[in-house]
């Protein structure tokens, strides 16, 4: 493929073009920090210092540290390198084309995983599709587990704003300081810049949104399938799951030996201690100072218009199946989780009468998964249109085939009953919001490339001009307006009840309000 060179004023850039036609710009593995090893590890990112000679940007970086995995349904990701040395960007542009664009909106992508698996260059997050609307997209690695989010008092002690953790979101700052810095060399707009992620990349964006760090660096906001409005009430600065790691190895008394650990060592430490177990995020007092819930709610949090929504099976695999459950332990969890005045539980049972007659198991795992995503973004919406932002909630019941979707050479998934038979789960809009069907998963059907088309026009609409959709898509307003929610399904339809009686039962339980209004 034919090159093409921007230059920047930290260096050249030297990319490659998509096709013969020089229309889409593609730049891989850009740096935007210094390798995050040694001295830099467990400490905020580094600004990559100028290059003395032009960069080759046609291959991506490693992945950061991360497990290995194959047997973990669609989310499994076979073997692959890793580093520390992962903090890198991509870009795709039509802005450097022979009819190059100028002033193009941005997306920056923050995949999910946790935030302890994953990388922004997997052919799943392509941006060609967004580019050639016009787009430039930025895909971003930050660091994972405990290089990213390890929380110590040895290493707030050290911290001139007596912080620890949080690495893999001053990670995502930091990109977000370079894309405004340079991304008008690649054609984009430093103040038209969308970040959008999923899982663990929405939870950073909410957490981003409560972030000080982060004011005037984005302008508009998609979050897919998780909030940060919850998992702060144990350990909110992470210290205890931070000293069960230390104690799995050896204990070491000084920073210093704490960053000569081998990354091997750190890895099987988070999984004998179980320090993944809780939200890698913490409250920190500087990257945040307080849980986002609480600057939500008191209006400190970055308004801007947002896009927000979750799936139908949200919680297959990814939520346990708490077989146990008989009739008094499921009492007893509504009496531990929701108001304990009679008609709450009372309420509550009733909405979810369906699944009661399926078993307590299958009662206890749908309110478990509906308030931690349907409800969870719901309020997410409702707490960002009260400070007067747009917000757009979406719905997805179209069931995507189970593939490995990180695995495009072995996707291939078996499932007793079908490949259709998981439902609409976790990550399964990931192809359809960035039309990959060609690159990634099995089994895609025409429905499935036609609701691809659209859900990626629905985006990309809300990128260009803050309200998403085309001239070919159903007309999608704003939910604290009207209420409708977009249910995105062949064909898409408007409905102001998805889940409706669920999340109001649950939010009179939680003692939340749902109500949009300002």
């Amino acid at each position: 493929m034919a090159t093409t060179i921007v230059k920047t004023a930290v260096g050249e850039f030297e990319g490659y073009f998509s096709d013969q036609t020089k229309s889409i710009g593609i730049f891989k593995g850009i740096p935007y920090a210094e390798p995050p090893e040694g001295e830099r590890r467990f400490r905020p990112p580094v600004p990559k210092a100028p290059l003395k000679a032009r960069y080759l940007a046609q291959q991506p970086g490693s992945p950061c540290w991360q497990p290995q995995g194959k047997n973990a349904f669609v989310w499994s990701l076979g073997d692959f390198p890793r580093s520390e040395d992962c903090l890198y960007l991509n870009i795709w542009t039509p802005g450097v084309s022979e009819a190059a664009w100028s002033d193009l909106p941005v997306m920056v992508w923050f995949h999910g995983g946790s935030h302890t698996q994953s990388w922004a260059h997997h052919p799943l997050f392509d941006g060609e599709k967004f580019a050639r609307q016009g787009i430039v997209v930025v895909t971003v690695n930050y660091r994972l587990g405990p290089w990213g989010f390890l929380a110590l008092p040895m290493l707030s002690a050290e911290s001139p704003h007596q912080a620890s953790g949080n690495y893999g979101l001053l990670d995502k700052i930091l990109a977000l300081h370079w894309v405004q810095q340079h991304i008008m060399a690649f054609g984009g707009d430093p103040n038209r810049v969308t970040v959008f992620g999923q899982s663990a990349g929405a939870q950073s964006i909410c957490a981003l949104m409560a972030s000080p760090l982060a004011e005037g660096l984005f302008h508009q906001a998609i979050g897919q399938s998780a909030s940060c409005l919850q998992g702060f009430e144990q350990d909110p600065n992470g210290y205890e799951t931070g000293a069960r790691l230390l104690a799995e190895i050896g204990g070491p008394k000084s920073v210093e030996a704490l960053r000569e650990v081998p990354n091997s060592v750190l890895l099987s430490a988070v999984e004998k201690s179980g320090w993944a177990a809780r939200s890698r995020i913490t409250i920190d007092g500087w990257v945040l100072p307080e849980p986002p819930l609480a600057r939500f709610q008191s209006g400190l949090a970055i308004s801007v218009p947002l896009l927000v929504g979750s799936l139908a099976n949200e919680g297959l695999h990814l939520i346990p199946l708490r077989d146990d459950t008989d009739e008094k332990t499921f009492n007893d969890f509504l009496a531990h989780n929701f108001k304990s005045q009679p008609d709450v539980a009372a309420n509550i049972k009733a909405a979810y009468q369906e699944e009661i007659k399926q078993g307590y198991p299958v009662a206890r795992h749908a309110i478990e998964t509906d308030r931690f995503m349907a409800f969870g973004m719901r309020h997410w919406a409702a707490l960002n249109a009260r400070s007067g932002a747009k917000s757009f909630v979406y719905f997805m019941q179209h069931v995507p085939p189970a593939c490995r979707i990180y695995q495009p050479d072995s996707p291939q998934l078996s499932l007793p009953e079908g490949p259709r038979s998981a439902g609409a789960y976790h990550s399964g809009e990931l192809a359809y919001v960035f039309d990959n069907q060609d690159l990634t998963g099995c089994g895609w059907e025409p429905d499935d490339r036609a609701l691809a088309r659209e859900v990626n026009a629905l985006w990309a609409g809300f990128v260009k001009y803050g309200q998403p959709g085309s001239d070919d898509t159903l007309l999608w307003p704003p939910w604290s307006e009207a209420g409708e929610v977009m249910v995105l399904d062949c064909p898409l339809t408007l409905s102001v009840d998805v889940k409706g009686r669920k999340l109001a039962a649950l939010a009179v339980g939680l003692g939340v309000s749902l109500d949009p209004s300002p």
